[in-house]
């Protein structure tokens, strides 16, 4: 098979038998070359159900991980998203399918400069890339209607809480350094209301209010 032809193959293997339902979600996915985000050796497992190693020690997370994460947020297309952890970029590509704009924030420079290569190769011009550290935010273009955070955390950074917008959705794996659940945190009149999904293993978020470089 081709890789167009092992998109839809994944979409219809690996996203609709698990529960995926929303349209845009499952076009978006099967849209976007997901194999054009890793390394040319490994291409051929692009569309496999599982995470793959993209470079620095990160990884490209799995394509129903990908797909459950951003059916959550929501997206109705003309949303400001916030994205922390860019990695190989395929999240943010897949988020800038589906809403109006993304800010992307990456703490490893050759993975910020990578994505962001990438992103123009493909035209995505609706996709903004920070070098810097994921759990401060980016408050110079706060507030988001959505937040994911693509690395696991103890808990949802407060700051990042504060950059949320009125009834907006943030996302993130939260749990220990080897065992998370997704959780889906919405915000309401001011609070904020919690929903856990399925479990999952990301690699650990580095930064001020998240996991501290020496304890991983």
């Amino acid at each position: 098979m081709g890789f167009r032809e092992l998109r839809e193959f994944m979409v219809s293997t690996q996203l609709v038998p698990r529960g995926i339902k929303d349209e845009r979600v499952l076009n978006a996915m099967r849209k976007v070359p997901r194999h054009l985000f890793v390394d040319e050796s490994i291409q051929n497992k692009a569309y496999d159900d599982m995470a793959l190693p993209i470079s620095e020690g990160q990884t490209i997370s799995q394509p129903y991980m990908v797909a459950i994460m951003t059916e959550l947020l929501e997206l109705k297309g003309n949303e400001k998203v916030l994205e922390i952890g860019t990695g190989s970029g395929y999240q943010a590509a897949i988020l800038a399918e589906l809403s109006k704009e993304v800010y992307t924030i990456e703490r490893v420079d050759v993975l910020a400069q990578n994505a962001e290569e990438r992103f123009l190769s493909l035209g995505y011009t609706n996709i903004h890339v920070k070098v810097g550290d994921g759990t401060l935010g980016w408050p110079e273009e706060a507030p988001f209607d959505r937040i994911m955070i693509t690395a696991a955390t103890p808990k949802i950074p407060d700051v990042l809480m504060e950059q949320l917008s009125e009834e907006g959705i943030i996302i993130a794996p939260v749990g220990d350094r080897f065992s998370q659940q997704l959780l889906k945190c919405t915000k309401s009149s001011g609070k904020y209301s919690d929903e856990y999904h399925t479990p999952c293993i990301f690699v650990p978020l580095i930064g001020k209010y998240g996991w501290q470089q020496e304890d991983i």
